[in-house]
């Protein structure tokens, strides 16, 4: 007998006039547990349901990720952050009206019932709501997904519907196609659960959000980086 060859993901091309249709095909995979590559602002990240654990753990042994990192939460609208967070503070209100959707992640409180697996027991989520339009358009049917980049830990993220297939194709499930993702700066990060700080620099500039913070009357905390 002959080796065996490892099943490789499928890859459904991205089209809006096919977006229900996608989009059902997205939830069957999520809901059987299934991990999917699809398309962000910058590169291709790894979905799986949120709250759920045996998903969660394969997209984490398919990472090879780093204990103590806590996942990325995408969505399609602002009413899907509910049921994710415990609450939404003045500063996140003004942080989404000014930046979102686009490449600000969002620390939040995470809700109690998100899995450690996603929080890594920090008790915080950061959750962006992209402006790729692909995504957005899927989001909005499907629901929450996790958004970590789609490479094992340590290789460069991919740009591309092949790359990820070279990389991952044999232990994931699904790949959305929407052509070439831009790569560029990853999304800034800001916490919002006490002092406002920026734990990450990304494509949102610093100066920027000094300003829409301002105008509110809040302020970045003097320590953040």
């Amino acid at each position: 007998m002959g080796l065996m060859v490892p099943a490789m993901a499928s890859i459904e091309r991205y089209a809006a006039s096919t977006v229900p249709v996608l989009a059902e095909r997205v939830r069957l995979v999520l809901g059987n547990g299934g991990l999917i590559a699809l398309p962000t602002e910058s590169f291709y990240g790894l979905a799986v349901a949120p709250f759920d654990e045996q998903a969660l753990a394969r997209l984490w042994q398919v990472k090879g990720r780093s204990e103590g990192k806590p996942i990325l939460v995408l969505v399609g609208d602002r009413p899907q952050l509910e049921p994710l967070v415990r609450s939404i503070p003045p500063a996140a209100t003004v942080l989404m009206n000014a930046f979102w959707p686009g490449p600000l992640t969002i620390v939040f409180s995470a809700a109690v019932e998100l899995p450690d697996a996603v929080t890594a027991g920090t008790g915080s989520v950061g959750i962006r709501l992209s402006a790729w339009q692909p995504l957005v358009d899927l989001l909005r049917l499907v629901g929450p997904v996790t958004g970590t980049s789609a490479n094992r830990e340590g290789i460069q993220p991919p740009c591309t519907a092949e790359e990820v297939q070279h990389g991952l194709g044999d232990v994931i499930d699904l790949i959305i196609d929407a052509g070439p993702t831009p790569g560029g700066r990853p999304s800034t990060v800001i916490d919002i659960r006490g002092p406002i700080r920026i734990i990450r620099d990304g494509a949102i500039e610093r100066g920027a959000i000094v300003v829409q913070l301002a105008a509110h009357g809040l302020h970045l905390d003097a320590d953040s980086r």
